[in-house]
């Protein structure tokens, strides 16, 4: 699981409250869990807080809105991006305006992603250890 600073939290705690038109509109939609995929809102990752977050598939989608046209926070985005990935979490960007004229065909493009993801493994999950690394697993039956 990805997190932050103490500071980040904070950050995202306080920006669940001040969520965007387009980000609620958004929110309304994935909190409903659509494809069994799980997203979480305003996600601290390292400094940054992350408009939505699908931790099973390390999906992380931003709102862009019109603010996002600026040379300095389309590389703030940049770096954030970078960042994302180099952590393992594949960053997907949304214009508000498609979110605010019609959301559905947004979260049926966000499943599609998952799905593509979970898929063809582009991220790992621990493999668990099922016996004891020195010998063979017991015979069925006894645990």
């Amino acid at each position: 699981m990805i997190t932050g600073p103490r500071e980040t939290v904070k950050h995202a705690r306080k920006l669940r409250s001040e969520m965007s038109l387009p980000e609620r509109k958004l929110w309304t939609e994935l909190r409903q869990r659509p494809g069994n995929f799980k997203f979480r809102r305003q996600h601290p990752a390292g400094d940054y807080v992350l408009d939505f977050y699908c931790a099973s598939v390390r999906l992380a989608i931003e709102v862009d809105g019109i603010a996002h046209n600026s040379a300095s926070v389309s590389a703030r985005d940049t770096r954030r991006s970078a960042w994302l990935r180099s952590q393992g979490i594949a960053t997907t960007r949304i214009p508000a305006k498609i979110i605010l004229d019609d959301v559905e065909p947004v979260v049926v493009r966000i499943v599609e992603i998952c799905r593509e993801r979970t898929g063809r493994g582009a991220f790992k999950r621990p493999v668990p250890l099922h016996h004891a690394a020195h010998g063979p697993p017991p015979p069925e039956g006894e645990d």
